[in-house]
């Protein structure tokens, strides 16, 4: 079985490393600093780590505030109250100053599981990439979170970095490289491609892999990036495979797939299926069972990789 770790973890441990790396760096909570794991970059560095409370508007004011001063805050709480309590604040005092804030959200998607519907954010990169001079990034693993929260801080500019709660097969070695604005591409194949990203992309190789054993060769590629988005890629694949599908933890209208859609209508017409959450809200339940009712798995992936080859043929 492999390895895995939440990329909430990871970006505990991420914050730890930049901050003995960059005395700049400053971290910042709603009074979620366990769950979150921003409380072992406090536990390091008490002077630079400021808990808000529950105050998201504060919370995001303030950032703006310590970046315009030459910091680099990295703004942590749950997705749905980073991009739904402090939207506005995120939107004017954030974005549009492009002030060099970082929201890093953890418990995004419907694997938070327990917590239901309400703590469940399925809009947020919709929400997020929408916003002008807003930089959207989304990691598959402990690796990539560890190499994203880096690239995060070395930008210039703001940068909103969802992260989960599950626990994520490791994917990546520190061989791997990541790029803000650059797809990657995990497996070659001409017939079909899955393009995904977070929780979705290990799953993606699994439906990958069994493709293969039935003679179905299916691309994977790893899209981090929703925004800016690696359009050259992501062309350069759909024309060459010319059936695609998306897959996302997130709601099927304004995320990775519509990110997608929008750039092959445009520029590739291609046929192309988007596998994610339906237009429809969460519920209470155990993560695994949430991913299985809503379809996010490895045999609704390969049911739409043939959905998409007839259409191909059509």
């Amino acid at each position: 079985m492999a390895e895995k770790q939440a990329t909430r973890e990871a970006y505990g441990k991420a914050l730890v490393s930049l901050g003995a790396e960059n005395p700049d760096v400053v971290v910042l909570d709603a009074d979620l600093s366990k769950s979150t794991k921003t409380a072992d970059f406090a536990k390091h560095y008490p002077e630079r780590f400021f808990n808000m409370g529950v105050a998201e508007q504060n919370l995001m004011g303030t950032a703006a505030g310590l970046a315009a001063a030459g910091k680099i805050p990295f703004a942590s709480t749950f997705a749905i109250f980073a991009t739904g309590r402090a939207f506005e604040q995120i939107r004017n005092s954030i974005a549009y100053p492009e002030l060099n804030v970082k929201i890093a959200a953890t418990h995004a998607g419907i694997t938070v599981g327990e917590d239901g519907s309400s703590h469940q954010a399925v809009e947020d990169v919709a929400v997020m990439r929408s916003i002008p001079n807003m930089t959207v990034l989304v990691p598959a693993d402990g690796e990539e979170t560890r190499q994203v929260i880096k690239a995060a801080a070395q930008y210039k500019g703001p940068v909103y970095i969802r992260m989960g709660r599950l626990d994520v097969p490791l994917l990546f070695g520190e061989d791997y490289h990541f790029e803000i604005g650059k797809a990657n591409i995990l497996r070659d194949g001409t017939d079909a491609a899955i393009m995904a990203n977070g929780t979705m992309v290990a799953i993606a190789v699994e439906a990958a892999e069994e493709l293969l054993a039935t003679g179905i060769k299916v691309s994977v590629v790893n899209v981090a990036s929703v925004k800016p988005l690696d359009v050259s890629t992501i062309i350069q694949v759909a024309q060459r495979t010319k059936a695609v599908v998306s897959a996302e933890e997130h709601n099927i209208i304004g995320g990775l797939g519509s990110a997608i859609a929008e750039v092959l209508a445009e520029n590739a017409p291609t046929p192309m299926v988007r596998v994610g959450i339906s237009d429809t809200f969460g519920e209470s339940g155990r993560p695994q069972e949430l991913m299985e009712k809503y379809g996010l798995t490895k045999a609704s992936l390969i049911e739409a990789v043939h959905k998409v080859l007839i259409r191909k043929k059509k």
